[in-house]
This record gives structure tokens, sequence and C-alpha cells, in this order.
């Protein structure tokens, strides 16, 4: 249920997206209905409307899981409120500027914060964040936890490169074949390295508490 709910935004960014190209009659109005007022100049333009609109349902999905945290009295992570942040700065820029370029940068601007954070945790105030994610499921020697801080911030910030390369290289003048790599191939990425670090990291647990 928790993965679901961390990638409620993304899936219905997709969703959104996908239909969204499919019917640009339909969309373009949506958007001019409902987006018209945001935007410089007060005009959208056809191929703009798909972006849009999918933006402002992933920003509005975010809203909604906070608020949906903080009405059940629940903790609202720190990683949730950095997404938020990022997708109402860039995603309202994408907006008001129709301009896909912010969008396209968000998920990078993303995982560098985090790498960041991992970093700055670590050697300034000494506090691994990984380990306080992780420790519960991997009781690994304390000699093991900046290597993993240090191995997911790098694979952090390589993401993020990655996804620019793939944003305004690869898939430049393909904003349709962009957004399934993000929704599909960068997941599957994700997923993959987290699976493969935990499977390299088990065989190191202490045989009494593994």
């Amino acid at each position: 249920m928790k993965f679901l709910f961390d990638f409620f935004p993304l899936v219905l960014f997709f969703v959104v997206y996908k239909f969204a190209s499919g019917n640009e009659a339909a969309a373009l109005a949506m958007a001019e209905h409902y987006l018209g007022g945001m935007v410089s100049g007060g005009k959208i333009v056809a191929d703009q409307a798909p972006t849009m609109l999918a933006t402002a349902v992933a920003i509005v999905a975010t809203l909604l899981q906070v608020g949906y945290l903080l009405a059940r009295r629940r903790k609202v992570d720190g990683m949730l409120w950095v997404s938020l942040a990022v997708i109402v700065i860039f995603g309202g820029a994408t907006i008001y500027l129709h301009d896909k370029t912010f969008i396209l940068w968000k998920p990078t601007i993303l995982y560098w914060v985090f790498a960041a954070a991992l970093l700055v945790s670590q050697l300034v105030f000494g506090k691994n964040l990984m380990r306080a994610a992780m420790e519960e499921a991997l009781p690994l020697p304390d000699e093991f936890w900046p290597r993993v801080g240090y191995t997911w911030a790098v694979f952090l910030f390589l993401l993020g490169a990655l996804n620019l390369l793939m944003a305004f290289v690869v898939f430049r003048d393909d904003m349709g074949a962009w957004v399934n790599f993000k929704v599909f191939g960068m997941t599957a990425i994700f997923f993959l390295f987290t699976v493969g670090q935990s499977l390299l990291l088990f065989k190191h647990i202490p045989p009494e508490e593994a």
C-alpha cells in the first residue's frame, strides 16, 4: 500500500498525460478552462495541454498526499515535503510559463536534493540517513553504513544526470517517450538498484541477527 501511495502522483501524471495526448482537442479545452487564468499571456497551445494538465494533476495529487497524512495525524516525512516543494515550484513554473523544461528538470532536482541531503547529513552532522531508514530491515555492522550512504548519494546523482540526458538529448523532441522513461525506466532502475544493493548487503548481516 505504501508503494502505491508514494507513486500516486507519478501514476496520475502518466495516466492524464496519455489520455490528454490521445484527446488533443478535449485536453486543450480543459487546459484553457482550468489553467487559462494561470498562464502568462493566457494562451495555451494544443501540444502544451497534455503536459500542463498532467503537471497540474501531479501537484494536486502531492498536496492530497500531504493533506491526507496531516488529517490522519501521521508524520509527513522529509522526502515528501521536499517532493511537494519541488513539484509546486517546478510544476508551477511549467504551467505559468507553459514551458515543459521545468517539469523535465523536476526529477533531477529531486534526486540531487536527496543526494546532497545524504552527503551533508553524513559529512557535516555525522548522521547517516540511509541507516535511519534501513537499519531495521538490514542490521548491518557499523562500518558498512558510511559506504551505504555514499553509494546511495552517488546513485541518486547519476540517476538525476541520466534524466537530463534522456530529457534533453535522447528524447529531446519526444515528450511522450520521456514520460514513458520517467514512469517505467527510472522506476525500474530505482527498484533494481534497491533490490540489488539489499541482496549484496544482506550477506554482511551477522549470523545471529540474520
